[in-house]
Protein backbone atom coordinates (compact mmCIF):
# COMPACT_ATOMS: atom_id res chain seq x y z
CA UNK A 1 0.00 0.00 0.00
CA UNK A 2 2.62 2.22 0.69
CA UNK A 3 4.37 1.24 -2.46
CA UNK A 4 1.82 2.26 -4.36
CA UNK A 5 0.94 5.34 -3.19
CA UNK A 6 4.78 6.37 -3.09
CA UNK A 7 4.13 5.72 -6.93
CA UNK A 8 1.07 8.09 -7.19
CA UNK A 9 3.05 10.87 -5.27
CA UNK A 10 5.70 10.30 -7.46
CA UNK A 11 3.94 10.49 -11.10
CA UNK A 12 2.03 13.81 -9.22
CA UNK A 13 4.95 15.45 -8.33
CA UNK A 14 7.10 14.75 -12.04
CA UNK A 15 3.60 16.06 -13.82
CA UNK A 16 3.61 19.07 -11.32
CA UNK A 17 7.22 20.10 -12.13
CA UNK A 18 6.71 19.20 -16.02
CA UNK A 19 3.44 21.55 -16.10
CA UNK A 20 5.90 23.90 -14.33
CA UNK A 21 8.03 23.69 -16.54
CA UNK A 22 5.80 23.66 -19.65
CA UNK A 23 4.58 27.51 -18.17
CA UNK A 24 7.81 28.40 -17.81
CA UNK A 25 8.47 28.10 -21.37
CA UNK A 26 5.81 29.48 -22.89
CA UNK A 27 6.18 32.99 -20.33
CA UNK A 28 9.70 33.12 -20.21
CA UNK A 29 10.68 36.17 -22.69
CA UNK A 30 7.08 37.68 -22.97
CA UNK A 31 6.86 38.39 -19.02
CA UNK A 32 9.21 39.32 -16.36
CA UNK A 33 10.70 36.53 -14.44
CA UNK A 34 8.80 38.25 -11.56
CA UNK A 35 5.61 36.81 -13.48
CA UNK A 36 7.19 33.64 -14.51
CA UNK A 37 7.83 32.84 -10.98
CA UNK A 38 4.25 33.68 -9.49
CA UNK A 39 2.45 32.10 -12.47
CA UNK A 40 4.32 29.35 -12.09
CA UNK A 41 3.20 29.20 -8.29
CA UNK A 42 -0.64 29.89 -9.11
CA UNK A 43 -0.75 27.56 -12.04
CA UNK A 44 0.72 24.26 -9.44
CA UNK A 45 -1.47 25.52 -6.91
CA UNK A 46 -4.51 25.44 -9.24
CA UNK A 47 -3.63 22.25 -10.90
CA UNK A 48 -3.23 20.80 -7.37
CA UNK A 49 -6.93 21.34 -6.92
CA UNK A 50 -8.36 20.42 -9.85
CA UNK A 51 -8.43 23.24 -11.69
CA UNK A 52 -7.87 24.30 -15.18
CA UNK A 53 -4.77 26.42 -15.58
CA UNK A 54 -4.74 27.13 -19.66
CA UNK A 55 -6.41 30.66 -18.35
CA UNK A 56 -3.86 31.60 -16.05
CA UNK A 57 -1.45 30.80 -18.23
CA UNK A 58 -3.50 33.37 -21.37
CA UNK A 59 -4.21 36.09 -18.95
CA UNK A 60 -0.67 36.02 -18.48
CA UNK A 61 0.67 36.41 -21.73
CA UNK A 62 -2.26 39.01 -22.49
CA UNK A 63 -0.82 41.14 -19.39
CA UNK A 64 2.55 40.61 -21.06
CA UNK A 65 1.40 42.01 -25.01
CA UNK A 66 -0.36 44.83 -23.57
CA UNK A 67 2.76 45.76 -21.77
CA UNK A 68 1.32 45.76 -18.51
CA UNK A 69 3.39 46.19 -15.29
CA UNK A 70 4.22 43.14 -12.94
CA UNK A 71 2.40 43.66 -9.87
CA UNK A 72 -0.76 44.35 -12.13
CA UNK A 73 -0.32 41.06 -13.85
CA UNK A 74 0.28 39.17 -11.05
CA UNK A 75 -2.90 40.59 -9.42
CA UNK A 76 -4.79 39.57 -12.64
CA UNK A 77 -4.16 36.19 -13.04
CA UNK A 78 -4.59 35.59 -8.71
CA UNK A 79 -8.01 37.30 -9.61
CA UNK A 80 -8.47 34.46 -11.91
CA UNK A 81 -7.42 32.17 -10.09
CA UNK A 82 -9.81 32.43 -7.05
CA UNK A 83 -12.71 33.38 -9.49
CA UNK A 84 -11.90 29.68 -11.30
CA UNK A 85 -11.42 28.13 -7.63
CA UNK A 86 -15.28 30.24 -6.75
CA UNK A 87 -16.70 28.89 -9.49
CA UNK A 88 -15.46 25.05 -8.85
CA UNK A 89 -17.04 25.52 -5.39
CA UNK A 90 -20.31 26.98 -6.55
CA UNK A 91 -20.29 24.01 -8.94
CA UNK A 92 -19.69 21.15 -6.48
CA UNK A 93 -22.53 22.96 -4.20
CA UNK A 94 -24.69 22.75 -7.27
CA UNK A 95 -23.93 18.68 -7.19
CA UNK A 96 -21.52 18.50 -9.55
CA UNK A 97 -19.18 15.92 -8.01
CA UNK A 98 -16.65 16.58 -10.68
CA UNK A 99 -17.19 19.42 -12.68
CA UNK A 100 -14.96 19.81 -16.17
CA UNK A 101 -12.36 22.35 -17.03
CA UNK A 102 -15.12 23.80 -19.53
CA UNK A 103 -17.70 24.04 -16.57
CA UNK A 104 -15.40 25.74 -14.33
CA UNK A 105 -14.14 28.06 -16.57
CA UNK A 106 -17.66 29.00 -18.02
CA UNK A 107 -18.66 29.82 -14.05
CA UNK A 108 -15.07 31.73 -14.14
CA UNK A 109 -16.39 33.76 -16.61
CA UNK A 110 -20.02 34.36 -15.42
CA UNK A 111 -18.18 35.31 -12.49
CA UNK A 112 -16.07 38.06 -14.13
CA UNK A 113 -19.40 39.13 -16.31
CA UNK A 114 -21.33 40.16 -12.73
CA UNK A 115 -22.52 37.05 -11.63
CA UNK A 116 -22.91 35.92 -7.83
CA UNK A 117 -21.12 32.75 -6.74
CA UNK A 118 -25.06 32.05 -5.82
CA UNK A 119 -26.61 32.86 -9.13
CA UNK A 120 -23.54 30.30 -10.64
CA UNK A 121 -24.83 27.78 -8.30
CA UNK A 122 -28.45 28.24 -8.84
CA UNK A 123 -27.60 28.11 -12.84
CA UNK A 124 -25.79 25.04 -12.41
CA UNK A 125 -28.03 23.40 -10.66
CA UNK A 126 -30.87 23.33 -13.43
CA UNK A 127 -28.10 22.69 -15.86
CA UNK A 128 -29.56 19.16 -16.86
CA UNK A 129 -29.28 17.12 -20.18
CA UNK A 130 -29.64 18.27 -22.80
CA UNK A 131 -28.61 21.34 -21.34
CA UNK A 132 -24.75 21.73 -20.09
CA UNK A 133 -23.38 23.34 -17.65
CA UNK A 134 -20.86 24.78 -19.55
CA UNK A 135 -22.99 25.69 -22.00
CA UNK A 136 -25.73 27.38 -19.81
CA UNK A 137 -23.22 29.27 -18.01
CA UNK A 138 -21.29 31.08 -21.04
CA UNK A 139 -24.88 31.69 -22.32
CA UNK A 140 -25.06 33.28 -18.71
CA UNK A 141 -21.92 35.10 -19.05
CA UNK A 142 -22.49 36.48 -22.69
CA UNK A 143 -26.15 38.02 -21.78
CA UNK A 144 -24.31 39.83 -18.79
CA UNK A 145 -21.38 41.31 -20.75
CA UNK A 146 -23.88 42.43 -23.08
CA UNK A 147 -25.12 44.41 -20.34
CA UNK A 148 -27.81 42.54 -18.90
CA UNK A 149 -28.56 42.81 -15.24
CA UNK A 150 -27.75 39.72 -13.01
CA UNK A 151 -30.97 39.29 -12.04
CA UNK A 152 -32.20 39.50 -15.93
CA UNK A 153 -30.03 36.91 -17.29
CA UNK A 154 -30.46 34.43 -14.75
CA UNK A 155 -33.77 34.62 -15.10
CA UNK A 156 -33.78 34.16 -19.11
CA UNK A 157 -31.54 31.25 -18.84
CA UNK A 158 -33.19 29.42 -15.94
CA UNK A 159 -37.08 29.90 -17.95
CA UNK A 160 -35.73 28.80 -21.54
CA UNK A 161 -33.44 25.46 -19.75
CA UNK A 162 -36.57 25.33 -17.77
CA UNK A 163 -39.52 25.15 -20.36
CA UNK A 164 -38.23 22.47 -22.50
CA UNK A 165 -36.97 24.14 -25.24
CA UNK A 166 -33.87 23.44 -27.44
CA UNK A 167 -30.39 24.22 -26.83
CA UNK A 168 -30.13 25.96 -29.80
CA UNK A 169 -32.67 28.16 -28.18
CA UNK A 170 -30.55 29.17 -25.28
CA UNK A 171 -27.30 29.56 -27.51
CA UNK A 172 -29.46 31.74 -29.51
CA UNK A 173 -30.43 34.27 -26.54
CA UNK A 174 -26.59 36.48 -26.97
CA UNK A 175 -27.34 37.35 -30.66
CA UNK A 176 -31.45 37.60 -29.91
CA UNK A 177 -30.55 40.31 -27.00
CA UNK A 178 -28.48 41.68 -29.23
CA UNK A 179 -30.67 42.17 -31.85
CA UNK A 180 -33.13 44.02 -29.56
CA UNK A 181 -30.33 46.27 -28.32
CA UNK A 182 -29.74 47.41 -32.29
CA UNK A 183 -33.69 48.03 -32.38
CA UNK A 184 -33.48 50.46 -29.22
CA UNK A 185 -34.21 48.38 -26.15
CA UNK A 186 -31.90 48.23 -22.71
CA UNK A 187 -30.27 45.11 -22.43
CA UNK A 188 -32.19 44.25 -19.55
CA UNK A 189 -35.95 45.45 -21.75
CA UNK A 190 -34.64 43.09 -24.29
CA UNK A 191 -34.13 40.03 -21.99
CA UNK A 192 -37.10 40.73 -20.17
CA UNK A 193 -39.05 40.51 -23.30
CA UNK A 194 -37.45 37.10 -24.46
CA UNK A 195 -38.50 35.96 -20.84
CA UNK A 196 -41.93 36.52 -21.31
CA UNK A 197 -42.41 35.29 -24.80
CA UNK A 198 -44.49 31.74 -24.88
CA UNK A 199 -41.96 29.03 -25.30
CA UNK A 200 -42.47 27.29 -29.20
CA UNK A 201 -45.26 24.68 -28.97
CA UNK A 202 -43.51 21.15 -29.18
CA UNK A 203 -43.29 19.41 -32.30
CA UNK A 204 -45.92 17.09 -33.32
CA UNK A 205 -47.66 15.92 -36.25
CA UNK A 206 -48.69 18.09 -38.91
CA UNK A 207 -51.94 19.82 -38.72
CA UNK A 208 -54.34 19.30 -41.35
CA UNK A 209 -56.53 22.07 -42.24
CA UNK A 210 -60.32 21.00 -42.46
CA UNK A 211 -61.83 19.74 -45.35
CA UNK A 212 -58.24 18.31 -46.88
CA UNK A 213 -58.47 15.39 -44.41
CA UNK A 214 -57.00 12.59 -46.36
CA UNK A 215 -59.08 10.43 -47.65
CA UNK A 216 -58.72 6.62 -46.36
CA UNK A 217 -59.87 3.54 -48.87
CA UNK A 218 -62.62 1.33 -47.71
Amino acid sequence: MKAACLTVCLVLGAAGLAAQGSVAARLSGRVSPEVVAAVRGMVDSAAARGLPVELLVQKALEGGAKGVPADRVIAAVRALAGELDASAGALHSAGLAAPDGDAIEAGAFALTAGLTVQQVRDLASVSHAPFGAASTLRVAALLAALGVPAQETVALVRRTVESGRAPTDLLDLPGRVQSEIARGETPAQAAAGLAHAPAAPPAGPPTVPPGRERSRKP
